[in-house]
């Protein structure tokens, strides 16, 4: 997907909300478990419920990875599912030597056809460069994240600047803004300006909305540019909005009150 066919879908629809599939077999309905692909027969209800709110969907790939040969089955019927028009996020966060990367982009680009995946930028260029040659695909990187360990390394100052704001202003002259992405956390809002000012026309993933506490209101004032330029990603707080028979209305419920918030944003 191109980012003038993405910047299409989110202004035609007024909404910028990703929803992510981390598919859990111990926190599906019950009644879905005696089904044969109760995973896929989950996220396909998910999916149906949730298609006409949201412009992409995240597949966390350790909830599939650890059902093992079955997983990747279902994460491939998932992709093939989700339609053309939606973005497909395949959330990995590989990174490894060119020859191991490059493998990693044939996986998720070619065999699974996803529109982009998230890396880990810490072995540098060549880790990275492999998933950048493919034309319409995007690769995302983690910028600044939404988890408490972001202050280990990502929040420490290293000559006179954040390590992440490093990190992003060199990963973005490897790429350009319509093949490269960032993750940057919506528990840290304030630095989604600072973010703003290296990369005013990268499109963002933001995590950490839901259940990790993140405000839409303040992430969207401080991150939105002319393209809108987020993709605001929210996985519990939809997919196990309910528990029963109807989890997938449930979850439609809960879909379209984030994409009414978000036309109240944008218009």
């Amino acid at each position: 997907m191109t980012k003038t066919q993405l910047i299409e879908n989110i202004k035609s629809k007024g909404s910028y909300l990703c929803v992510g599939l981390d598919t859990d077999l111990e926190k599906i309905p019950v009644h879905l478990l005696s089904s044969h692909n109760k995973a896929f027969m989950f996220n396909k209800a998910i999916i149906d419920a949730t298609l006409d709110h949201c412009i992409g969907y995240k597949i966390n790939t350790a909830f599939y990875e650890a059902m093992g040969s079955y997983g990747w089955d279902v994460m491939k019927q998932t992709v093939e599912y989700i339609p053309e028009t939606h973005f497909k996020i395949a959330d990995a966060k590989r990174g490894d030597i060119g020859n191991t990367s490059s493998k990693y982009a044939k996986a998720f680009f070619e065999i699974l056809d996803f529109d982009a995946i998230t890396v880990a930028p810490y072995m540098g260029e060549d880790s990275i460069r492999p998933f950048l040659e493919y034309e319409n695909k995007w690769t995302i990187v983690l910028g600044l994240t939404s988890n408490k360990g972001a202050d280990d390394f990502e929040m420490q100052k290293t000559g006179g600047e954040y390590l992440f704001e490093k990190v992003i202003k060199t990963v973005s002259k490897w790429g350009s803004d319509k093949n490269t992405m960032f993750v940057a956390g919506a528990t840290r809002p304030d630095q989604l300006s600072e973010i703003r000012k290296i990369i005013p026309n990268h499109f963002l993933l933001v995590p950490g909305v839901g259940f990790q506490g993140g405000s839409l209101a303040e992430l969207s004032k401080h991150g939105l540019n002319n393209d809108i330029g987020l993709i605001v990603n929210v996985s519990r707080a939809i997919i196990y909005a309910g528990s029963e028979e109807n989890f997938a209305s449930e979850a439609g419920v809960i879909a379209r009150q984030y994409h009414e918030e978000m036309k109240r944003l944008i218009y």
